[in-house]
């Protein structure tokens, strides 16, 4: 992984048009090949980013830096290979740049509600439909596993994400599960299901823009814990 600490500007065209404007800002370039651009808040959400596959070109612009203090010192553009999307950095100043070889990583273990939430719906999977079979939990991908992959009546491939609480970064983080397996030819088609005890509104949406599925699990009925609030006696 490289890391840049710089004074820089950011423009992304494609699907959408944004812009950041100057500002000191951490740049991420992993080994997959996404760039990813962060500010000193917003937990762990880049302001703007380009998922693999994409590929990085940096252009030195030294005549132009010593002409005009204002002006970029190097400009970083990020093509995805796939589709017209484009992520071009303008740097001002760099203050650090380091590089780290962080190995192959054994992914998110999770525990406690999450994690059983996982187990019982890999064990109760015709909860996604009728005719759904498992085929795996925690199916590997190259930037972390996904929580169940399994097929539907059909035979097509399902990646199903769970939280307890479904947010818009949840639907994000399965948008690019979804990127990386549908490049697989012997998955692809796969679709996805947004899986959470509860879902907010804006995520559903957002889920349902880009052809996700939205299912709300009922922990307790999963479980088998009888309700007493139901019952007369």
């Amino acid at each position: 992984m490289r890391v840049v600490i710089a004074r820089c500007a950011a423009r992304y065209s494609g699907r959408l048009n944004a812009h950041l404007p100057v500002a000191t800002r951490a740049i991420m370039v992993k080994a997959d090949g996404s760039v990813l651009l962060h500010s000193d808040g917003g937990s762990y959400k880049p302001l703007n980013w380009m998922s693999p596959p994409c590929t990085l070109r940096i252009e030195t612009l030294e005549a132009a830096a010593s002409e005009d203090a204002e002006a970029p010192m190097a400009r970083w553009i990020v093509q995805h290979d796939k589709t017209d999307d484009r992520l071009e950095i303008e740097l001002f100043a760099i203050f650090a740049d380091t590089e780290h070889e962080l190995g192959v990583d054994p992914g998110l273990v999770k525990d406690g509600v999450e994690a059983h939430l996982q187990e019982l719906l890999a064990e109760q999977v015709g909860l996604l439909g009728s005719g759904h079979t498992l085929v795996r939990r925690e199916f590997p991908t190259a930037i972390g596993p996904v929580d169940i992959l399994a097929r539907d009546a059909t035979g097509r491939a399902v990646a199903v994400e769970i939280k307890r609480r479904g947010d818009i970064d949840g639907v994000e983080q399965l948008t690019r599960y979804l990127e990386l397996l549908n490049r697989d030819p012997l998955l692809s088609p796969v679709v996805g299901v947004f899986a959470a005890q509860e879902i907010k509104p804006q995520a559903r949406v957002l889920a349902e823009d880009r052809g996700i599925r939205c299912l709300v699990l009922d922990y307790n009925e999963m479980r088998g814990v009888d309700d007493g609030s139901a019952r007369l006696f």
